[in-house]
This record gives structure tokens, C-alpha cells and sequence, in this order.
């Protein structure tokens, strides 16, 4: 006589290994869950990778720094003499060939990241009272990196124009970076 008793459809055996395997799955499934859910950012750092600013403060020729994943970052409201100096720039003659166009979404603001792209101090230039450099923009003391008034690098040893952080306007005068 066989251990094995033939019910329909399996035996006794199947039933316990089936239901075995099903206890494991849902044991393995409690103890993964809190391990991957661990690995998602903290919901500190995921207020900080997005920041909302209203801009409806900020005169024309004005810029303010807001800080934005640990960075500062640069808003000009800019002149119509500083979007058509930008506009005007022969692009070919450029180390990091962009025409304003690409950098700003509104000719009016521009938003750049203030690091500079040579060894990361951030440039001066923010206030009117400070040195901007021969192009208007921004200049770092540092080296001698001068940016013009669309972020871009004209003079000086960094290797590319002040990142453009992704933006979007949710109304005329309020963006959300990041």
C-alpha cells in the first residue's frame, strides 16, 4: 500500500507542496517589500528636486538666486537691450554653440544653474553693483570665466555655457524647476 492517496485531480503531497511554496512566496514577498521601498528617496529629497518661484517680484534688468537641489540658480529678468545683445551673438564664433533661443523658453527670463563650468565657483554678476564682465553677463573671479547675458561662455577657461536647468512656466510668472 502506497503513502500516496489519489484524490481527484492530485494527492495530499501536491496540496502541501503547493501550499508550501505559497507560505515562501508570501514570506520572501514581506520581507522584499520594506528592502525596495528603502531604496526610494526620502520624501526630503524629493521636496527639494522640484521648487516653485513666483516671479511677479522681480523688476526688469533684476535677478534673484534661488537655491534648487543643493545649487544656486541664476533668474535675470532681462532688459530688451540684454535679449537683443543675446540674440545678436554670431553663434559659429561660440566655444559651446547655442543660440539663445534654445536657453530660454521666454526671451524675458533667462534661468541658468550658477556654477561655473570650469571648476564650479559660482559666479558673480547677480547684483548690479558687481563685476558682469565685457558681455554682460556673468564673470568668475576665480579664473576669469565671463559669461554673456544668455549664460553662455565667451571669455575665460570653462568648457561650456551655464546649464539650463529643466523649467517650465505653470503661469505668466510663476516656474517650477526641476
Amino acid at each position: 500500500m502506497t503513502a500516496d492517496i489519489k484524490h481527484e485531480g492530485g494527492t495530499r503531497r501536491d496540496f502541501l507542496q503547493l501550499t508550501a511554496g505559497a507560505f515562501g512566496v508570501v514570506g520572501a514577498a514581506s520581507v522584499a517589500w520594506p528592502l525596495v521601498n528603502s531604496l526610494n528617496p526620502a520624501k526630503d529629497t524629493l521636496a527639494l528636486s522640484t521648487t516653485e518661484i513666483d516671479l511677479a517680484p522681480v523688476q526688469l534688468g533684476q535677478s534673484i538666486t534661488v537655491m534648487w537641489r543643493g545649487k544656486p540658480v541664476f533668474i535675470r529678468h532681462r532688459t530688451p537691450e540684454e535679449i537683443q545683445k543675446a540674440q545678436d551673438v554670431d553663434v559659429s564664433a561660440l566655444n559651446d554653440k547655442e543660440p539663445d533661443s534654445q536657453r530660454v523658453q521666454k526671451p524675458e527670463w533667462l534661468v541658468v544653474v550658477g556654477i561655473c563650468t570650469h571648476l564650479g565657483c559660482v559666479p558673480v554678476g547677480q547684483k548690479t553693483t558687481e563685476e558682469r564682465g565685457e558681455y554682460g553677463g556673468w564673470f568668475c573671479p576665480c579664473h576669469g570665466s565671463e559669461y554673456d547675458t544668455s549664460g553662455r561662455i565667451r571669455k575665460g577657461p570653462a568648457p561650456k555655457n551655464l546649464a539650463v536647468p529643466p523649467y517650465e512656466f505653470l503661469t505668466d510668472t510663476l516656474i517650477k524647476i526641476g
